[in-house]
């Protein structure tokens, strides 16, 4: 006897059901089926063309079988999704750079130039973001499945604290102080230098005075200029975003640039205050990765700081 439409569907419904659960659905499906197909052809359709109409309306089989069996049809569904979100979120911003700074680390222990250390560093750190994202993900897909209990709960106190829309007075003086201190601790390393003695001795090499240190300067005032206009518009926008972005962007580049060429700190700084008082080769490839990795790190949050603070300043209208 050939299958009808509806024995082919009830089939395809049952057939990913847990055995003990599949005659109670074929039976209630049969006969609700049925029901629906009767209730048409009293009002004037075709056996054939209520059969179809009904079946459409019921839809993929698949889905009905996983309401039949309470099983997901999502990777990460809404009961798990923000906790799965918050933890993702956390451990690429912390993880990647760990493994980064691990990576350059051993690399410069090693005797290998900047470009390798860079390269394995970056590669290192990108296959690290794929497998915290894939285990993260797996993991919050088993706990989907099993129905387990994570044990985390949402309350009040977990509430943000209310962030004030525009830029305050305070904000503009504290940059403005920063931005002073730091200019003010590379002169003083320049004149008078951080290591006691007789004679200066500079941490920053001199012989970058006075184009390298010159162009530093017009960068820290530039970043002045910056933090007045964000107090003058009352905000930060896109277009302020993009501008802190760049000056982000030159300061990294100078830093980077200098210490790969090995002329950012100053030889008889490094010779008087490390090598004489044993340190190691080893010790100061280590110390220049940190550096680098410093100066990359804070120029990267500045940036990505600034488009922020323009987008939750976009929100709050």
């Amino acid at each position: 006897m050939t299958a009808t439409l509806t024995d082919r569907y009830i089939a395809a419904t049952v057939r990913s059901l847990p055995p003990g659960l599949q005659p109670e659905v074929r039976d209630e499906l049969d006969v609700s089926i049925a029901d629906a197909i009767g209730a048409r052809t009293e009002q004037g359709e075709s056996h054939e063309d209520a059969e179809r109409s009904v079946l459409n309306e019921l839809g993929d089989p698949g889905i009905l079988a996983a309401g039949y069996a309470d099983r997901p049809l999502h990777l990460i569904g809404p009961k798990y999704y923000l906790t799965w979100w918050r933890l993702l979120k956390l451990l690429i911003a912390i993880v990647p750079a760990c493994a980064f700074a691990g990576v350059a680390i051993g690399q410069a222990v090693a005797g290998a130039g900047i470009g390798p250390i860079i390269g394995e560093s970056i590669a290192v750190a990108l296959s690290v973001v794929v497998h915290v994202a894939f285990w993260t993900t797996l993991v919050f897909f088993v706990l989907e499945r099993t129905g387990a209990d994570t044990g985390v709960r949402w309350s009040v106190d977990q509430l943000p604290e209310d962030q004030p829309n525009g830029v305050g007075r305070a904000d503009l003086i504290a940059s403005l102080v920063m931005i002073g201190i730091l200019a003010g601790a590379l002169l003083w390393d320049h004149f008078r230098g951080f290591v006691p003695g007789p004679e200066s001795l500079p941490l920053i090499n001199p012989e970058l005075w006075p184009w390298w240190i010159g162009v530093l300067f017009l960068l820290l005032a530039a970043e002045a200029a910056l933090a007045i206009a964000v107090f003058a518009r009352g905000r930060w926008t896109n277009g302020l975003a993009i501008a802190n972005a760049l000056i982000a962007l030159a300061v990294m580049s100078a830093g980077l640039t200098a210490l790969g060429n090995g002329v950012l700190y100053n030889p008889e700084f490094v010779d008087v205050v490390m090598v004489a008082n044993g340190v190691d080769d080893d010790a100061l490839a280590v110390l220049a990765v940190l550096t680098g990795v410093g100066i990359a790190g804070i120029a990267i949050w500045d940036a990505i700081d600034g488009f922020l603070r323009a987008r939750r300043a976009r929100i709050a209208g």
